[in-house]
């Protein structure tokens, strides 16, 4: 229910603030498991990519977004939650790899999964080198990979902003045609 409330709200304001644009967005499936491959700039690609995606993405975001105590810590939580994220144990490497179980699950249901092939944010603007978690799951799943690039969201919010600059504005994906598996 959080979900339908945020995604009632978050997306229509955002897209008000910061007025992204979008190429492609008719590549991504509207229907059916799809793993959503892009490129990581900045914390708010995570809230870019579903408010512009034509339907529900799940990311993977760090464990701690989600454990934090007090009144900040259950905001983060329900907010995180509220964004369909699933929590993961960076620090823990067989929990690390069993995100890997909880993309499969997502992608079984038929629901996007959005992964950053690239594991962490870029702090330099420059495209990292990927790891195999994508190629992983679009092999044992049997999916499509859209490709999604994104362009400005380290503007909109740089590496070591708390919260996104509401005077930035022309963040943008492109999303190219689906590779199958």
């Amino acid at each position: 229910m959080l979900y339908e409330v945020l995604h009632s709200v978050v997306p229509p304001l955002a897209r008000a603030v910061w007025r992204p644009s979008v190429e492609g967005i008719d590549n991504v499936p509207l229907t059916g498991p799809v793993l959503l491959a892009s490129n990581h700039l900045s914390f708010a690609d995570s809230v870019v990519i579903p408010i512009v995606a034509p339907r529900k993405v799940v990311f993977l975001a760090k464990a701690e977004y989600f454990t934090g105590s007090g009144l900040k810590g259950q905001l983060s939580k329900a907010w995180f939650e509220g964004l369909g994220m699933v929590p993961v144990d960076r620090n823990d490497t067989r929990a690390a790899l069993n995100s890997l179980d909880v993309a499969l699950e997502v992608l079984g249901r038929g629901d996007a999964f959005g992964i950053y092939p690239e594991g962490t944010r870029s702090r330099d603007g420059r495209l990292y080198r990927g790891r195999t978690g994508v190629a992983q799951l679009a092999l044992t799943a049997g999916v499509p990979v859209v490709p999604v690039g994104l362009l400005g969201t380290d503007q909109l919010q740089p590496v070591d902003a708390r919260l996104p600059l509401t005077g930035q504005e022309g963040a943008g994906a492109y999303n190219d045609r689906p590779a199958d598996a």
